[in-house]
C-alpha cells in the first residue's frame, strides 16, 4: 500500500509538472513494477478519474475552460468509452502493448512539432464533433490513457480553438471517457479496485506539488526534460514488446 501511494504520488507530480495525462506516464511505470497491461490499463483508468475530475476543476476555476464546447465531444466519448471493457477483455495483451507503444512514440515525436494557433473560433458540425469524441474515447481508454493528447491538436489545428482552452477542454473530455472507461471496464472486471483507488488518490497530492514545481521551471526545461521522458518510455516499452 505505502509503495503504491509513492508510485501514484510520483505520477501525480509528473503529470502535473509536464501538464499532460497520468496514463502515459502510469501504464510503462506499472509494467516496470510486474503489473501485466491489462491490469495497467485498469488502474489507470481509475487515476484519470480522479486526476481529470480535479484538474478539470481547477481550469474551470481559472477561466479557461468552455463547458458547452466540449460536452458534444465528451458526449461521445463517453459512448466510445462504454466498448473499453469489451475491447481490452477480448484483445490481447501484446497487441494492446503494441498500441501503447505507437500512442507513446506519436507523444514524442508530437514534441517537436509547434500546433499553429489560428485567430477566429470555427464551429463544426455537432455530429462530427460527436464521431470524433467516440472513436477517441473508444481508441484511447482502452490502452489506458484519456485521448487528451490527441484532441488538442484537433480542436487548435480544425477548430482553431486557442492552445489554454484546448488544453483545458482536452482534460475536460477525459473526465467523460474516464468514467465511462470505469464503468465498462468494471463490468467486464478488468480493474484492480485497491490499486488503483491508492495511486489514485495520491496522485492528487502529486499533481498539486507537480503544478507548483511547474512554475518555477522554464518551459524549455520541462520541454527537454519530457522529451528524455519519452524517450525512455519508448525504449522500455520497444524492449518489453518485441525483445522480451
Amino acid at each position: 500500500m505505502f509503495e503504491l501511494g509513492l508510485l501514484g504520488t510520483f505520477v501525480g507530480l509528473l503529470s502535473g509538472f509536464f501538464g499532460i495525462g497520468g496514463g502515459t506516464i502510469l501504464v510503462p511505470l506499472l509494467l516496470f513494477h510486474g503489473f501485466d497491461m491489462k491490469t495497467s490499463i485498469g488502474i489507470s483508468v481509475v487515476q484519470m478519474v480522479f486526476s481529470s475530475v480535479y484538474g478539470s476543476y481547477l481550469n474551470l476555476k481559472k477561466g479557461t475552460l468552455d463547458v458547452k464546447m466540449v460536452f458534444t465531444i465528451g458526449a461521445g466519448g463517453f459512448i466510445g468509452a462504454l466498448f473499453s471493457g469489451m475491447i481490452v477483455s477480448n484483445v490481447s495483451a501484446i497487441v494492446l502493448q503494441s498500441v501503447f507503444l505507437g500512442f507513446t512514440v506519436f507523444a514524442l515525436l508530437r514534441l517537436f512539432f509547434k500546433v499553429k494557433e489560428h485567430k477566429g473560433h470555427k464551429t463544426l458540425n455537432p455530429a462530427i464533433l460527436f464521431v470524433i469524441g467516440f472513436f477517441l474515447g473508444m481508441f484511447s481508454v482502452s490502452i489506458g490513457v484519456g485521448g487528451s493528447l490527441l484532441l488538442v491538436p484537433i480542436l487548435v489545428g480544425f477548430l482553431h480553438v486557442k492552445l489554454k482552452n484546448a488544453t483545458s477542454a482536452g482534460l475536460f473530455f477525459v473526465v467523460f471517457s474516464s468514467i465511462s472507461g470505469f464503468i465498462s471496464q468494471s463490468l467486464h472486471e478488468v480493474i484492480d479496485f485497491h490499486s488503483g483507488l491508492i495511486i489514485g488518490a495520491a496522485s492528487l497530492v502529486g499533481v498539486h506539488f507537480g503544478v507548483m514545481l511547474k512554475h518555477t521551471a522554464s518551459e524549455s526545461l520541462q520541454r527537454r526534460l519530457l522529451i528524455l521522458f519519452y524517450v525512455g518510455v519508448v525504449s522500455y516499452l520497444t524492449y518489453r514488446t518485441f525483445f522480451k
